[in-house]
């Protein structure tokens, strides 16, 4: 990443960049408090480097990629935990495993334009309506069935060819 022009301070970016950051740990943990969690470890990394950080042409796409990173790690740490609740207790609790198409698929997902892959996490992930993510992601309900129509395009175009157009 290169040196912004213009540096914000990190109280700005903090307050900016909040909610948006702990809807998208919200669509990958699947856990209100999970992505708060998420969200406000990501954000004091980014603190701890502010003086990195904060010099990236967008420091909010650093933050979201430690919240992914972070949903990945924490899902892999839960399935874990649930295989061994399983293997000592017996119970019939069914570990969720992703194939390796759906990883493939979540992985074109998050690199999508921001808002098209949160609408597509929440709707196809998490199961929301479109009026849900609409009050999640705090827009209108015609905004979210574009950025749906745009990222199933792009994801369409994306996955057909097998290619990475990244």
């Amino acid at each position: 990443m290169t040196a912004a022009p213009f540096r914000m301070d990190f109280a700005s970016f903090y307050e900016r960049e909040l909610r948006p950051v702990i809807g998208l740990a919200f669509v990958l943990s699947g856990s209100r408090s999970g992505a708060e969690d998420l969200a406000q470890d990501a954000f004091l990394k980014a603190y701890k480097q502010w003086d990195t950080v904060g010099a990236y042409d967008n420091p909010g796409a650093w933050v979201r990629r430690v919240v992914s990173n972070g949903s990945v790690s924490g899902f892999r740490r839960r399935t874990a935990e649930a295989k061994a609740l399983v293997r000592v207790g017996g119970s019939g609790f069914v570990v969720p495993e992703m194939s390796p198409d759906a990883v493939a698929t979540w992985a074109a997902v998050r690199r999508l334009p921001k808002r098209q892959g949160q609408v597509i996490a929440l709707r196809y992930y998490d199961r929301s309506s479109v009026a849900d993510i609409a009050r999640i992601l705090e827009c209108s309900e015609n905004t979210v069935k574009t950025h749906l129509q745009r990222a199933k395009q792009a994801l369409e175009a994306r996955l057909d060819d097998g290619g990475d157009h990244s």
